[in-house]
């Protein structure tokens, strides 16, 4: 990941699983660990150990942290509007608030803090713990375009990053790339499944369908190749591969039924967001 340089204090809220991982690649990234300050009220034993390798403040009192730089919030979205006040106080305008709170809006967030706190919004996902998620962000208005790649270069800790231009869009890419890792480990799920249908041991039919999506993924990542154009290289005329599209690439196959599962999720995330 690119150099991240602070002139401030890099306050993250929550040092779960999302926000442990994001410290961790920051400190391996080499920010000055002098200038992060962890607030976390039930440290595990990984933080606890990582605070000791690198020394970077945990649980201070609130009123003694300054020049906050940035907040990251890392909780879950039922706990944030009772954490937040405490550090609200000291946070001044002209501070860059990064929330990977899921279902907290921009105006959500910005009750909490002074007139001028310039706000991102992200929605990150599950693999982000292995540092392969990819985050969709989008900001307020008082966002500069420095605190955008300052943001950026945050969460590429954990993976890659994208922007959407309207915080509307926030919901879509919740329904792809949010929820998206449940559909692909149901995908697994069901591919193992069919494999035993025709005769394969359980463990080897799971192990098959484990590997293959998994492998699948890795041969897009790396090559950046599109998917299509994969899909293509992989189908023989005429060959099991096409024999299977057939069903899957047919009217009443898997697109259409992606398409209203994405909706449905899309619905819900606009319900859920406050």
């Amino acid at each position: 990941m690119t150099a991240i340089k602070l002139t401030g204090t890099l306050v993250l809220i929550g040092a779960g699983k999302m926000g442990g991982a994001m410290l961790e690649g920051w400190l391996a990234g080499g920010v000055d660990a002098a200038r992060v300050t962890v607030m976390e009220p039930a440290p595990s034993e990984a933080l606890l150990a990582l605070q000791g390798r690198y020394g970077f403040r945990l649980n201070p009192d609130a009123a003694t942290i300054t020049n906050a730089e940035v907040i990251l919030i890392a909780v879950k979205p039922q706990v944030m509007d009772e954490v937040l006040p405490p550090v609200a106080g000291v946070v001044r305008p002209g501070a860059l608030v990064l929330s990977v709170v899921a279902g907290k809006t921009i105006a959500g967030i910005a009750r909490h803090f002074a007139e001028g706190v310039a706000i991102i919004r992200t929605i990150p996902n599950t693999p982000a713990a292995v540092g392969r998620g990819i985050t969709a962000m989008t900001a307020s208005p008082d966002v500069t375009p420095a605190q955008a790649r300052l943001a950026e270069t945050l969460l590429s800790a954990i993976g890659e990053v994208v922007t959407v231009a309207d915080e509307s869009l926030i919901d879509a890419a919740t329904a792809v790339s949010g929820s998206g890792p449940a559909y692909v480990f149901y995908l697994t799920e069901c591919l193992a499944a069919a494999g035993e249908k025709q005769g394969l041991p359980p463990d080897v039919a799971t192990r098959l369908a484990r590997a293959t999506v998994a492998g699948a993924g890795e041969l897009m990542r790396a090559t950046g190749t599109a998917a299509a154009t994969l899909r293509q290289n992989v189908t023989s005329p005429k060959g099991t591969t096409y024999a299977a599209l057939q069903v899957l690439m047919a009217g009443n196959g898997l697109q259409p039924l992606l398409d209203e599962a994405v909706a449905a999720a899309c619905a819900r995330s606009r319900e859920l967001a406050s």
